[in-house]
């Protein structure tokens, strides 16, 4: 599976911002969510809140059907309420895991945010683009069949400019 799309799987929208569970970031560097978490822990000055936060019991709920995850309160899963990481948050973990591994999958994700940012500024550009077209067909092309052909073939063609392209990590 492309990594990049794998970790973009793992990207969740939660209080407005990108964000990425502890426990999928622990699976991605090998380790253990408790290690991860207690690696924090030893350097929480580095991890404000718009770096990691954890999430309500309300959020958590949210999120459970999409992610899988589940709180057991007798062992077995987690007993508490997960810690999610920003953009910003998963690039200071590679200060605190300094393992080989930490620092590939911490430039996959910094790719994978960079390609989600990318992606979502050209789409922004080309809806305004498309509402561009629509007030001038509203405006210009009510009655004449050879601009509305000339529209649709400029849409098919901003159609066409925007289908997704194959983006991978490669690993050496």
């Amino acid at each position: 599976m492309n990594d990049i799309v794998q970790i973009q799987s793992l990207i969740y929208i939660i209080r407005g911002q990108r964000v990425m569970l502890d426990r999928d970031l622990a699976m991605l560097y090998e380790v253990e969510t408790r290690a991860l978490n207690q690696a924090v822990k030893r350097n929480i000055e580095r991890f404000p809140e718009n770096f990691m936060f954890q999430l309500t019991k309300e959020e958590f709920e949210e999120l459970r059907p999409i992610s899988q995850i589940v709180i057991s309160p007798k062992g077995g899963g987690r007993q508490k309420l997960p810690f999610v990481f920003t953009e910003q948050g998963v690039a200071m973990l590679s200060s605190v895991l300094r393992s080989k591994k930490a620092i590939q999958t911490n430039i996959q994700i910094m790719n994978t945010f960079v390609k989600m940012r990318q992606w979502a500024i050209e789409n922004k550009e080309m809806a305004q683009r498309l509402a561009e077209l629509e007030h001038y067909f509203i405006q210009h092309c009510k009655d004449n069949q050879s601009d509305i052909r000339e529209l649709r073939e400029a849409m098919d063609l901003l159609i066409d400019r925007t289908k997704p392209v194959k983006i991978g990590f490669k690993t050496d």
